[in-house]
């Protein structure tokens, strides 16, 4: 563990660029037979690379801006936002696609608010409890207050309805409060109800029950609405151990939809095999341990619950595309992160590793998480890391 930390942003960096190239390669190979491409081969990869570089260029920012800047601007993000979520709604400039209200124009750009939201969400909660942590217990302010607000922009993100992200949101908001110090008798019923909604909201409406319903009797659903997990598991089991070649897979043919985005991991069992898809999984699991060792050697209690959380934005992301893709959930349409196609997720993705860098760059091991004392720094250490 001692070198995963002390060497933790460049393993982090080589599995993040590792995702990079592997998802360009594969968007490449796949994407030009999707149908919004209309006979353009490199229409996606053009568009990503775009979103690829912007993200480059925030990840580098974000590496060299103070963390502390996100705490103090919390309620920039959570109050900009939830007024993005809003205007997911409003006509024009919420867009409607397969049924979902996930979607803003903003003239010079789409992008997907709930990206937003999931960061301030995280942010807000790290700040909540950094300020509030010998307090943690108390009702209000560490459960009523913090589950109140947190839960409009969840609401929003339901509403549209990206049930999946309303999932991410509320998972990982239960990490950063066990985290933080909260009680599982008063998080696990608080979980178990948030749960219980999303899975109520999912079975009264037709296109979500469906899928639940797939996922329950994929063999009997396999033409229908549990045609994309079906057409996944060919996939992998046609891919085999080394891959039927790149280029060669054949579920991009119109049999897979959204093969460049949501099932992208599909494809990539598929063209280039086991190998290939369990060098992602272990990607992943390197950027759940660094990310973690990062967060847990940050200077102070801010460092520590912002770095935890959004760690787990990232590696739960990736968990649940990677089980909807396996059957192991209900289909969800989250696209898999740094490979799949898609500029909202790949700037907030690559935005967050920027701030685990930071963390990183001015972390150092701190002797408790418990103690209640105000963060203080030796001027050694302070001079060290200016």
């Amino acid at each position: 563990m001692n070198f995963l930390y002390k060497h933790g942003a460049y393993i982090l960096l080589t599995a993040v660029a590792v995702l990079l190239v592997l998802g360009i390669i594969v968007l490449f190979s796949t994407s030009a037979f999707a149908k919004e491409s209309c006979g353009d081969t490199y229409h996606f990869v053009r568009r990503q690379l775009l979103w690829l570089v912007i993200g480059m260029v925030l990840c580098v920012v974000a590496s060299l801006v103070n963390y502390h800047w996100w705490e103090r601007t919390w309620w920039i993000w959570l109050i900009g936002g939830t007024l993005l979520l809003v205007l997911c709604f409003i006509q024009p400039i919420g867009i409607k696609i397969n049924g979902s209200w996930r979607w803003v124009n903003l003239w010079i750009m789409t992008l997907q608010p709930s990206e937003i939201g999931k960061l301030a969400v995280a942010i807000f909660l790290s700040r909540w409890f950094s300020k509030f942590r010998c307090r943690s217990d108390e009702l209000l302010l560490g459960l009523v207050f913090p589950v109140g607000i947190v839960s409009v922009p969840t609401a929003l993100i339901a509403n549209e309805v990206d049930l999946g992200t309303t999932a991410l949101i509320l998972s990982t908001a239960f990490l950063i409060m066990f985290v933080a110090g909260i009680s599982l008798y008063r998080l696990v019923p608080l979980t178990v109800v948030g749960f219980g909604i999303v899975l109520y909201i999912a079975a009264h409406i037709h296109e979500r029950a469906g899928r639940l319903t797939a996922f329950l009797h994929p063999e009997r659903y396999r033409l229908e609405e549990g045609l994309q997990q079906w057409q996944a598991l060919i996939a992998f089991g046609a891919g085999g151990i080394t891959g039927l070649g790149l280029g060669e897979g054949r579920q991009k043919y119109s049999y897979l939809p959204y093969a460049h985005t949501d099932f992208i991991f599909a494809m990539i069992g598929e063209e280039l095999g086991l190998i290939a898809t369990l060098t992602i999984v272990l990607c992943y699991l390197l950027i759940f341990l660094c990310g973690t060792l990062i967060a847990f050697n940050a200077k102070d209690y801010f460092g520590i619950l912002l770095g935890f959380g959004l760690t787990v934005l990232i590696t739960l992301q990736a968990m649940i595309n990677i089980g909807v893709s396996i059957s192991l959930l209900p289909n969800k349409g989250m696209p898999l992160p740094f490979v799949s196609y898609g500029g909202s997720n790949m700037v907030i993705c690559l935005s967050i590793v920027g701030i685990l860098l930071n963390i990183h760059r001015m972390g150092y091991p701190i002797a408790s998480m418990s103690s209640c004392l105000p963060d203080t720094h030796t001027p050694a250490k302070d001079k060290f890391h200016t």
